[in-house]
């Protein structure tokens, strides 16, 4: 059957990952995936998830199926911290959220939701994007288009390129916005420039679609949500697709969840409607370990302030690793202004290496990097940091 095929290409992040394991270098470093590490290398099993598990453990009577959207707990408490337990939205209803198959799976049952109702329409990425966005949504079926977004030789956000973009996008067509910790260039609209966006997308007609993969990992739960909560104030339609890979470290749990926000309570059950046909199609129900995990830690406030707290150290520790990288490269003398590396947010950035620079990394030092010069920040550890400092100004200085 497979004879006259070839093969499929690795994925452009993950089989960075299967090389780097076969790497026999014991300086090897893996700043490719983006998954949390701490500081001695290992991605954490949360205290706060433990405990949850132990009260699943303990409290468990059935395997039974989930229903379509999920526990409903799960999705009471998802849309608490999208918008804040007092927010309007959830008060008058006009938000259905189903547990989907982590941020990736959220994605593609919203694109598959879109382009049964707006077969015609294009989705709209940013320039750049996460690489599996262009995957998602071509699986989907729809046509990609790109609209500006970063400004590579200032190595900051091209509002005016942005908005120029927005402002040109026809109605119906659909926009997908990283709500915070822009991946992969780290760089994010600040708050005037997030409630623009809003207005252009209310007064173009277009579709809203936030990717939130990364709450928490900013600045906090409740300001990282800023953008969710400019376009709720609307009062239109828009989708969110969140994920609790990162910031509950439920990688291989597939947590994510998809909302839909209508104008009306009524409207969102036709939406709801439909959304559900959509996942049984698809999977049928989510996985129903890590959807329990995560409502039990929300739903505990003794858990949910162990959750906050250890949040909080992440965030933390990937800031000292981009202070500690800026600072390790002025040390050693190489040329040039790396403070946008500081500046930046969540765990990547855009280091504006080279691909000649990454290659050399790769075959040199044993450090793998993302084709395009991204960094996952939270791959630098104290042990690794001067070693990957020295190899950063070697190839720069050559």
């Amino acid at each position: 059957m497979w004879q006259n095929i070839e093969a499929a290409p690795a994925d452009s992040i993950l089989g960075l990952t299967d090389a780097f394991k076969k790497d026999g270098n014991p300086e090897k470093v893996n700043l490719g995936v983006g998954v949390y590490k701490d500081d001695e290398g290992n991605t954490p099993v949360l205290s706060c998830v433990k405990e949850a598990e132990k009260i699943l453990l303990a409290s468990e009577k059935t395997k039974s199926y989930l229903p379509i959207p999920g526990d409903p707990g799960y999705g009471k408490n998802v849309q608490k911290l999208l918008f804040g337990e007092e927010n309007e939205v959830i008060n008058s209803g006009r938000a259905v959220t189903a547990h989907a198959p982590g941020g990736t799976g959220a994605l593609r049952v919203g694109g598959d939701l879109l382009k049964k109702f707006y077969p015609d329409a294009k989705v709209w990425l940013s320039s750049p994007t996460w690489a599996n966005h262009n995957a998602v949504f071509s699986a989907a079926g729809f046509e990609l288009e790109q609209y500006a977004y970063y400004d590579a030789e200032n190595r900051q956000l091209d509002f005016d390129g942005m908005t120029a973009s927005l402002e040109n996008i026809p109605g119906g067509d659909v926009v997908l916005l990283h709500t915070c910790c822009h991946n992969p260039s780290g760089v994010d609209p600040d708050r005037e420039q997030w409630r623009r966006i809003a207005a252009i997308s209310n007064e173009k007609g277009w579709i809203p679609f936030l990717d939130f993969a990364y709450q928490g990992f900013g600045e906090s739960v409740e300001a990282d949500r800023f953008a969710v909560e400019q376009f709720a104030a609307l009062g239109g339609d828009f989708l969110v697709a969140s994920s609790f890979s990162k910031n509950f470290g439920l990688y291989n749990e597939r947590t994510g969840a998809l909302t839909l926000i209508c104008p009306t309570q009524k409207e969102a059950a036709v939406a709801f409607s439909h959304l559900k046909t959509t996942i049984r199609v698809l999977y049928s129900n989510p996985p129903a370990h890590g959807g329990l995990v995560a409502a039990t830690i929300l739903d505990r406030p003794e858990l949910y302030s162990l959750w906050i707290e250890e949040l909080g150290g992440m965030r933390e520790r990937i800031r000292d690793m981009r202070r500690a990288l800026v600072e390790g490269l002025v040390a050693r003398g190489v040329e040039g202004d790396f403070s946008y590396i500081a500046r930046q947010r969540g765990m990547f950035s855009f280091s504006g290496l080279s691909a000649e620079v990454v290659d050399w990394l790769r075959e040199n030092k044993s450090i793998y990097v993302v084709g395009g010069g991204r960094i996952n920040l939270a791959g630098l550890t104290s042990k690794n940091i001067g070693y990957v400092c020295d190899a950063i100004a070697e190839a720069l200085q050559r």
